[in-house]
């Protein structure tokens, strides 16, 4: 057989390397083995995690329940891609001379670089740029958003390449009132969720009046702008690490194994010993914030926008108590800072005060499940012009497992759908009849497709499905209209109770016969007994 070349061709001749590689997996598609044969091992990459049912019933409860109070606000939703341009993600990117750094990154056949979304604030700032003064887009726009973002980031404990966020955001409105209301929203949402009062708190601060501070002590101006950041980042750590190590941080920088040399080494904000001081002085956490800000008066009297910033707090503090969210609820508390750079105002936190043990008996204090802010600047980036925008995101991988150490989620597997077992290979389609006729009646059923010989191996199938009951309908039942219920939650209860094989046999416990006509009202009696249902 000639090839386009003209020249002749023979299947004995040698391939080239990819024409191999396609042939064996030719052969291996008709069984055929090849002479190096592998085994593709089955690994999941790190920063990952496969979630099963029982995790994904659970997430999807948690779900329901934090939209259904973003909605009672008036929030709607939007969904954005998983990917953008990666300078639409801008002060996003730890790294913006590396766009793959702190990103999942790549350049489609444009060579525009594309990102995995980081979080699902940015994605919210371009599709409003975009939209901004449009009849599409109601101002102020209240919208909430859900899904999974990506950090390319060096995995561990706790910390995933891959996580879910729920975000809420009001956009174009400048008003503490918005700020005041994601606050009180985030704490609905945290006692919808079934944590009581006192078992969490939203704690509030202002960027401007650390702002104000840092101005005084020299860090103002764009050329600072990385010394802020590395403060920010630096405060943000408190609530993990003592505050002799977070003065490490301000300063010359601190070795994760705590001595030089071990460990990683971050780099600090190269304060003085003195400026570290008033930095922490503003930042301790105190049962009344108005000594913090009493602390950090002589910082902030000469500073307009530390002054700014302290108004805004006594705005939100007035309209939450006003609605009847104490400090047990919310609460003020300057060491709040948020270690992102595009906050501009209020910042916020969830945090959850209860101790716990992990699965190894060590108390965890679960610390922060979600936050945010005022970022007036994103939007602007789009427009040119200024776009006031506030939002709250809550890290619903981190809040599931918190919830599921409280014992808050149902985490046990759910049941199975009903089982309709094959007694007689030739009658598959009244079999097959008998689970549609169940689905129709909208409860969830399947047909047992595996090798149908063994009566006995269907009920095991069944019972590690977790199936309520089984369907069974030999010949003699045919004859007489008739099927056979097992209830498998009902027989697990009894089995337990009986001593030996013979009374087993004798009992045929939970297992009766009914008509055919009465299958579907007989297997609802079933379920309604046990209170089965499915999510």
């Amino acid at each position: 057989m000639p090839t386009r070349s003209g020249r002749g061709w023979s299947s004995r001749k040698r391939l080239p390397g990819s024409c191999r590689i396609t042939r064996r997996l030719v052969n291996a598609a008709h069984g055929r083995k090849t002479q190096k044969s592998q085994k593709l091992k089955a690994r999941l990459p790190r920063g990952l995690e496969d979630r099963d049912p029982a995790a994904i019933r659970a997430t999807r409860e948690m779900v329901e329940k934090i939209r259904t109070v973003y909605e009672l606000y008036g929030f709607e939703p939007v969904e954005t891609p998983a990917m953008e341009y990666t300078d639409a993600l801008g002060k996003f990117l730890p790294d913006q001379d590396r766009p793959n750094e702190g990103v999942f990154s790549f350049q489609d056949d444009d060579e525009q670089w594309i990102s995995l979304r980081y979080d699902l604030t940015a994605p919210l700032a371009r599709y409003v740029g975009e939209r901004y003064g449009t009849d599409g887009l109601v101002l102020p726009y209240r919208s909430y958003r859900v899904g999974y973002v990506f950090r390319n980031e060096k995995p561990g404990p706790g910390r995933f390449r891959q996580f879910m966020q729920f975000d809420a955001d009001t956009v174009g409105s400048a008003t503490p009132a918005a700020d005041a209301e994601i606050c009180m929203m985030a704490a609905d949402t945290m006692e919808a969720l079934g944590i009581a009062r006192g078992s969490y708190v939203v704690k509030v601060n202002n960027r401007k009046v650390l702002d104000g501070v840092l101005e005084a002590i020299g860090l103002g101006g764009e050329e600072n702008a990385a010394r802020r950041l590395t403060v920010l980042r630096a405060i943000d750590k408190l609530d993990k690490f003592p505050a002799e190590e977070v003065r490490k941080l301000l300063g010359p920088g601190r070795w994760d194994g705590g001595e030089e040399g071990k460990g990683d080494f971050t780099k600090g904000a190269n304060l003085s010993a003195s400026e570290a001081d008033v930095v922490l002085a503003i930042t301790k956490p105190r049962d009344d914030w108005k000594e913090a800000i009493a602390a950090a008066e002589v910082y902030l009297a000469k500073s307009e926008v530390g002054q700014a910033g302290v108004s805004e707090l006594e705005e939100i503090a007035k309209l939450v108590t006003a609605s009847g969210y104490g400090a047990d609820r919310i609460k003020i508390d300057p060491s709040v800072v948020r270690g992102l750079e595009y906050y501009t105002g209020p910042v916020y936190e969830v945090e959850l005060l209860l101790e716990t043990k992990d699965d190894k008996g060590r108390p965890v204090r679960f610390g922060s499940v979600g936050g945010g802010g005022r970022y007036d600047g994103l939007v602007s980036r789009f427009r040119g012009e200024p776009v006031p925008a506030t939002g709250f995101s809550i890290g619903v991988s981190r809040l599931q497992a918190a919830l599921t150490l409280l014992g808050k989620l149902d985490t046990r597997p759910e049941f199975g759908p009903v089982v309709v077992t094959v007694f007689d290979r030739d009658r598959v389609a009244d079999y097959q009849k008998m689970v549609a006729s169940l689905r129709t009646a909208g409860i969830r059923a399947e047909l047992y497709l595996g090798n149908p010989k063994n009566m006995g191996n269907q009920l095991k199938y069944a019972d590690r499905r977790n199936a309520p009951c089984v369907i069974i309908q030999g010949s003699d039942e045919k004859a007489r209209g008739e099927v056979q219920i097992k209830d498998l939650i009902e027989g697990a209860k009894a089995a337990a109770a009986i001593a030996s094989n013979q009374e087993w046999r004798e009992s045929r416990p939970a297992q009766f016969s009914c008509s055919e006509a009465d299958l579907v009202a007989k297997v609802r009696e079933v379920l309604a007994r046990h209170d089965v249902s499915w999510g």
